[in-house]
């Protein structure tokens, strides 16, 4: 490319950690080409989708959006100017070419494991003048093709040390739009976590579809746990905090439950999915374990870190649900106690078994049982907050907040606070007498040395 005529991209993220951070390596990707990332869409000589699949009519979302983005291709196009547009992440995985058939202003549909040949496919297209469709490529190819981090954007960054998943719970799209599990070596991962730290990253988020399923290469060839890994990381210097996610409760070893007493950089922070409190709605989810098993890992986490803070996910009128599964996953939520958790209303996705089921539960039901789920969540996470008031946090603030000299950062149990301070407090971290709490943050004052 000729860098003195400079193009610019716009892209817009869906979805889960992971597609930030595959988001975050396509720009690095496509500025060493010489673009230049730009918050106007209708300026883009360059429009990428960074699609998930997770949520509810994520496709028809996608191209709601295409329709828009067509429009603005053809004004541009009347002006002179060409505009490529690029769908990637996991619609464009799962609907392949039927998004160049339905939607023929779309030039490229590039899925999660070909991102790092998003510049070639580009220049492909200039010259052959034609749509592309790339979805086949392995990652393990994605992750020996990427190049050392230039930036982070936040002192807190995303790190993917595992994709896929070979678990295939029913209702879930990740095993036919990442395949299956991959992990990176530990050298490679600790390189680019070095990187991150040289550029400003005092906090490192290990991300895998299920992450504490990891089992890359360590030393003298042997596979590492994540345990592993993490005891790794933690001996880089000026490397704060280390968390992960998302997990599974049957890969909840020994060996990281222990982890979470004897690593300091390890936050006391756990997300630990379970979906349903009802054995026969977990069977039918295929999840492969039961409440009981659950309580019980989550009982060992505890007595490994007593101060621990749990997150989960809970799937609400799965088919088949009745009221007392339903009452089963409130009585595991009062049991357990959650300081945060999402929770969403069971949508068929197309291609999973549990799309197919009969006895699918009827809208209004889900949502009377989502509102009342809820609100016991919401209940726990304003209880688990008013808990930090009159008490004193360590901070790692991570920007600033819309009032001047205020500062927003994160508790190591993830909590965002609100604090005001003197100079520029983004990247350090101090401690934080909490002086109020509401349900999705706290205040306080930055307290005296």
């Amino acid at each position: 490319m000729d860098h003195s005529v400079r193009k610019s991209f716009y892209l817009k993220t869906f979805g889960c950690q992971m597609n930030v951070y595959d988001s975050e390596r396509m720009t690095e990707a496509l500025a060493r080409e010489g673009y230049a990332e730009t918050a106007e869409l209708e300026s883009a000589d360059l429009v990428i989708l960074n699609t998930c699949h997770i949520r509810e009519k994520a496709a028809e979302k996608v191209y709601s959006d295409l329709g828009r983005i067509r429009d603005i291709k053809d004004a541009r196009g009347r002006h002179g100017k060409n505009t490529v547009i690029a769908v990637a992440g996991c619609v464009a995985q799962a609907e392949g070419a039927e998004i160049t058939a339905r939607q023929p202003a779309v030039d490229l549909v590039i899925g999660p494991q070909s991102y790092h040949r998003l510049p070639e496919l580009i220049k492909r297209i200039a010259d052959e003048r034609k749509s592309i469709v790339e979805t086949e490529f392995p990652g393990d190819e994605k992750f020996a093709k990427l190049t050392a981090r230039r930036r982070v954007s936040s002192p807190s960054a995303f790190l993917t040390v595992q994709e896929g998943c070979d678990k295939f719970c029913s209702f879930c799209v990740v095993p036919y739009t990442r395949g299956g599990e991959f992990s990176r070596p530990v050298a490679k991962i600790e390189a680019e976590a070095r990187e991150l730290v040289r550029a400003g990253a005092r906090e490192i988020v290990l991300l895998g579809q299920n992450v504490n399923a990891y089992h890359g290469e360590g030393a003298g060839g042997r596979a590492a746990s994540l345990a592993d890994l993490i005891r790794h990381l933690a001996g880089i210097d000026g490397l704060e905090r280390l968390r992960y996610m998302t997990s599974h409760p049957r890969d909840m070893s020994d060996d990281l439950i222990a982890a979470h007493a004897e690593i300091p950089q390890l936050m006391p922070f756990l997300h630990l999915p379970v979906q349903s409190g009802s054995d026969r709605i977990l069977a039918a989810m295929n999840r492969k374990h039961t409440a009981t098993e659950y309580i019980d890992v989550i009982g060992r986490v505890r007595a490994a870190r007593p101060d621990i803070a749990l997150s989960s996910d809970f799937i609400v009128g799965f088919p088949g649900e009745t009221d007392q599964d339903a009452e089963a996953t409130i009585d595991l939520i009062e049991k357990i106690g959650f300081a945060q958790a999402y929770s969403f209303k069971y949508s068929p996705r197309p291609g999973t078994p549990a799309a197919i089921r009969s006895l699918q539960i009827p809208e209004e039901l889900k949502t009377e049982r989502l509102l009342r789920l809820q609100a016991v969540l919401e209940g726990q996470q304003v209880a688990f907050n008013c808990r930090s008031i009159g008490g004193v946090v360590p901070v790692l603030f991570e920007r600033q907040g819309r009032q001047a000299g205020e500062f927003v950062g994160r508790t190591p149990y993830l909590q965002l606070v609100h604090a005001a301070g003197a100079g520029d407090l983004v990247g350090s971290t101090a401690n934080v007498a909490v002086t109020e709490a509401r349900r999705m943050s706290l205040s306080g004052v930055i307290a005296a040395a």
